[in-house]
């Protein structure tokens, strides 16, 4: 048998010989401290596979075989050899590459199905069935390389494994015995003499082990809960010995009852007492009318306290929010199932409200006034008069008190003073010129929010509570002094209102009947005679918007233009000249309203705690904003952070201020 030796080199030192392929197609392996470059040449010769070899790639192998190999056995021993001094083999398009191990990750093509086995580096998608992904990360985890990694993808329940194809071969046998289906049908077990839904919370509290075990404990898993219609146990585990325990107990707990009487005290978790026994006892009356009742018409009668036709009385203890239940037990357990129902969390709802009001009015005001009474205390006829436009910023009224004319340009001619019939000096005013012109915008903000339960009314007042007059009266008797004076006051709200009631519909759309409405006192009216005027803004509606979503409540968008020409007649319209005689005003009013509405959803108490949170690190925020700068001559702002809010809700003063922790603030 002809034999071919192969040799590899390291430096320039020769290697022990390789030898010649044989008849069968076997040759001997004979490397000693051969360079790997040369070794991977010579195992592609043998081979006829392609390699592409990273420059990172260095160093030395050793592989002695005894006894003549197959080409394919020497190229996986190959694999194992560089496997062992640290690079890894991709396989990919039919060449392999040859990299570091810690990158090999990276060149790495995904298998739905393993594809061999050996050392070459391969990633395995494992979809699981009945087992979480997420669960069983740490059990693999310790099976796969340091440099390779596993990782669950729960939203299709798959586990992801980069490794070596032998190492995948172990993990897929592991995952094949774990994800196995359990006892998907749960035991019936049926209850005559108790009630179904009791005695399932009793063994829940007799065996919190077994309800508090984590996902995935086949061993542990424990599901047991009542079905109120047949009055039976549903039971699901995979523990036989957990099931017998059960079973047991039910046993010895499932029997007459020895007391003497048919009184249950119920204690709630949610439902207020008094609320849900007037609805028990409307059922229970319902159940004792005898005739029929027409469609849509309610069939249940105000609840007494007579015994209904069914024997069974509801009574509620407020103090300790309970339910006193005499019933036999068939009408127990009727009415223990329908407690079970309606005792349940509500969720809340948080609701944020936006009003956004811009407004802007210009006005401008030009116009000259004429005015002569020369000759008012003269002897004889005279002839007295002039042009006097408005009731206020008159050229009369400047003439009798100057401090009396608005604000703007005034430019006037005066004579001296003159008296009048009655003895009044006022001025000789000849002419009044007055020139205004204003510009007033707004721009109000108001997010006003809050927290209700599902189906109740929720209100939030941000303003004044102001008196009005809505009477008076005066007794003067005989005399002609007044007596016995009073006023009748009834007081208002005047300012930032919002009353909602929420109903949660299903698939998280959110009913709203909103009233809102925001109101302000005119300035202009706290002297007025007739008492004060308000300002107001409201809206009352009913909508239908989805969770988290922003809706429009409503607006109004005005654009108000006055034009006010008071002239002297046949004068006044004289071109250019007429100006003279004339006095004009004009006003325009922009006024933009909208108001946005946004619902949150909270069914479990955690959310509620976590916008809890956010909410009052902003207003902290906010808080420390606004903050004082400090002054040469005044006492610092010495207000501080506000507290911390620690995990449990609790809110921890270490941190706060000394205002707010309790003691007072030191001041210089």
């Amino acid at each position: 048998m002809r034999q071919l030796l192969l040799t590899g080199s390291l430096a320039l030192c020769m290697a022990l010989p390789l030898h010649a392929e044989q008849n069968d197609g076997q040759v001997s392996l004979n490397f000693v401290n051969a360079d790997i470059q040369e070794v991977i040449r010579a195992i592609s010769q043998i081979s006829g596979k392609n390699f592409l070899v990273d420059p990172r790639v260095k160093g030395t192998l050793n592989i002695v075989s005894a006894t003549p190999v197959s080409a394919d056995l020497a190229y996986n021993i190959l694999l194992s050899a560089l496997r062992m001094q640290g690079y890894a083999s991709v396989e990919s398009s039919g060449i392999t590459k040859i990299i570091p191990e810690a990158d090999a990750k990276l060149h790495v093509d995904t298998l739905a199905s393993p594809q061999g086995k050996g050392d070459k580096l391969v990633t395995r998608v494992f979809i699981l069935k009945n087992e979480s992904a997420s669960q069983l990360v740490n059990v693999v985890r310790p099976m796969v390389a340091p440099n390779n990694i596993v990782v669950a993808y729960p939203a299709s329940n798959a586990l992801v494994v980069t490794d070596y194809a032998s190492g995948i071969s172990r993990i897929e046998k592991l995952i094949a015995s774990i994800d196995k289906a359990g006892n998907d049908l749960p035991l019936v077990i049926p209850v005559r003499h108790a009630s179904a839904i009791d005695l399932a919370n009793l063994i829940n509290k007799l065996m919190p082990e077994a309800t508090n075990t984590q996902p995935g404990d086949d061993n542990q898993r424990f599901v047991l809960t009542a079905d109120s219609r047949t009055n039976a146990l549903l039971l699901r585990s995979d523990n036989p010995g957990r099931i017998e325990r059960v079973k047991r107990l039910v046993a010895s707990l499932d029997s007459a009852s020895s007391v003497p009487g048919n009184i249950h005290v119920i204690t709630l978790k949610n439902a207020e007492a008094p609320k849900l026994a007037q609805t028990l006892n409307a059922i229970l009356s319902g159940t004792a009318t005898a005739a029929p009742v027409p469609t849509g018409q309610a069939a249940f009668k105000p609840a007494t306290n007579d015994a209904t036709s069914s024997g069974a009385v509801v009574q509620a203890d407020a103090a300790t929010n309970t339910l006193i239940v005499t019933a036999s037990e068939p009408v127990y357990n009727n009415i223990r199932a329908v407690i079970e129902k309606l005792d349940v969390r509500r969720p809340q709802v948080f609701v944020e409200a936006l009003i956004v009001e811009v407004t802007a009015d210009k006005a401008a005001e030009f116009g000259i006034q004429w005015q002569s009474i020369n000759g008012i205390n003269k002897p004889g006829s005279n002839i007295i008069g002039g042009t006097n436009f408005g009731t206020t910023n008159n050229i009369i009224g400047a003439a009798a008190d100057v401090t009396t004319v608005g604000q703007g340009l005034n430019v006037g001619i005066v004579k001296g003073t003159t008296t009048l019939l009655d003895g009044t000096k006022v001025l000789n005013l000849g002419m009044l010129a007055r020139a205004l012109e204003s510009d007033t915008n707004a721009n109000i903000l108001s997010a006003p929010n809050l927290m209700t339960l599902d189906n109740e009314e929720a209100k939030i007042v941000v303003g004044q509570n102001v008196p009005f007059i809505t009477g008076s009266y005066t007794n003067t008797g005989s005399s002609s002094t007044a007596a016995n004076p009073f006023q009748t006051i009834e007081r208002k709200d005047v300012g930032l209102t919002l009353k909602i009631k929420p109903q949660i519909m299903q698939g998280g759309t959110v009913k709203l009947q909103v009233y809102q409405e925001v109101s302000s006192v005119l300035s202009s009216s706290l002297t007025a005679a007739n008492g004060i005027t308000t300002n107001k803004r409201s809206i009352e509606s009913s909508i239908l918007v989805d969770e988290n979503q922003i809706v429009v409540l409503g607006g109004l968008i005005q654009d108000s233009i006055n034009n006010v020409q008071s002239k002297t007649p046949i004068l006044g319209d004289i071109p250019l000249l007429g100006n003279l005689f004339r006095y004009e005003t004009r006003q325009r009013s922009k006024t933009n309203l909208m108001v946005f509405i946004r619902p949150y959803i909270m069914y479990q108490a955690d959310a509620a705690q976590q916008f809890s949170s956010k909410r009052y690190e902003q207003i902290g925020k906010t808080r420390e904003d606004a903050r004082l700068g400090d002054h040469l001559m005044l006492p610092d702002d010495d207000t501080g952070k506000m507290p911390s809010l620690k995990v449990d809700g609790a809110i921890d003063t270490s941190s706060a201020s000394p205002a707010i922790a309790g003691t007072e603030p030191n001041l210089p």
